[in-house]
């Protein structure tokens, strides 16, 4: 068989680069909010004639041009199954710049942040981006590798929060939080054996930086994210049996570390 020309490897080898380097968000709500983000760079708008109508001011003040599709011959790479209303929307990720800028405390602050070691599903960590949102905090952080990237089933999971709470993938999650730790973050771990309940260890944070770490569903933390924990916390539980995954422990965590009343102090 004969090897295609060096020139035309490399073109192609540019195409499947440039196209992991984009992402098409799918969804009412995921493509409304990222056309009104000022910060999302946007390459390409599909829309069913429906979707159109639907979303007409914000395509309008986005300044695209959408392209108008038979529903019934979506030209979008979506996975099989995927819901997307007739709406998509292909971007690069956000950039949202250095940890160090994003949690450094202002005097008298004390915001949160949310570390995540080796959570990879995407629907988990959408639904973590609501809570955060929701809750006030500052960022959510997870290593680049072995966690969830920027997709369409987390942007449409997060339902808008991923235009809006920053998602951070750090090279090394370890060395950050010995940063967070230099900048004032008291580190907190989840672990339900811990001997310390959330509501005790709570009041004492009310005023402290702090991040709170979780680990994946079934392996936890790995030692060294625990080692560099200042403490390890369970969430208080009415049985002896009942558990919760991890985006539920996140909001419950968040709940209870801002007072449930969502502010970034």
């Amino acid at each position: 068989m004969a090897q295609k020309p060096k020139r035309i490897v490399r073109k192609e080898q540019e195409r499947r680069a440039a196209a992991r380097a984009t992402v098409w968000l799918f969804g009412l709500h995921a493509v409304r909010d990222a056309l009104a983000n000022p910060m999302r760079q946007r390459l390409r708008l599909v829309l069913t004639r429906n979707a159109m109508d639907r979303l007409g001011e914000v395509v309008t003040a986005s300044d695209m041009e959408p392209e108008v599709v038979d529903p019934r011959k979506f030209p979008v790479p979506l996975d099989p199954g995927s819901v997307h209303q007739g709406a998509a929307l292909e971007v690069r990720p956000l950039d949202w710049g250095r940890i160090e800028d994003l949690a450094r405390p202002g005097a008298g602050q004390a915001p949160r942040l949310v570390l995540l070691d080796r959570v990879t599903d995407p629907h988990n960590i959408g639904a973590i981006l609501r809570s955060a949102e929701v809750f006030g905090a500052r960022a959510v952080v997870a290593p680049a590798r072995h966690s969830a990237p920027e997709t369409g089933a987390l942007a449409k999971t997060a339902s808008g929060a991923l235009e809006r709470q920053p998602y951070l993938r750090v090279g090394n999650l370890g060395d950050t939080m010995e940063r967070l730790r230099e900048m004032g973050y008291a580190l907190v771990g989840l672990d339900g054996e811990a001997p310390e309940t959330l509501s005790a260890a709570a009041p004492g944070l009310a005023d402290i930086p702090t991040a709170i770490v979780l680990g994946a569903e079934g392996p936890g933390l790995r030692e060294r994210t625990r080692g560099l924990c200042d403490r390890m916390v369970r969430i208080d539980a009415a049985g002896t049996f009942g558990s919760l995954n991890v985006s539920n422990a996140a909001a419950v965590s968040l709940f209870a570390l801002t007072g449930g009343d969502g502010r970034d102090a």
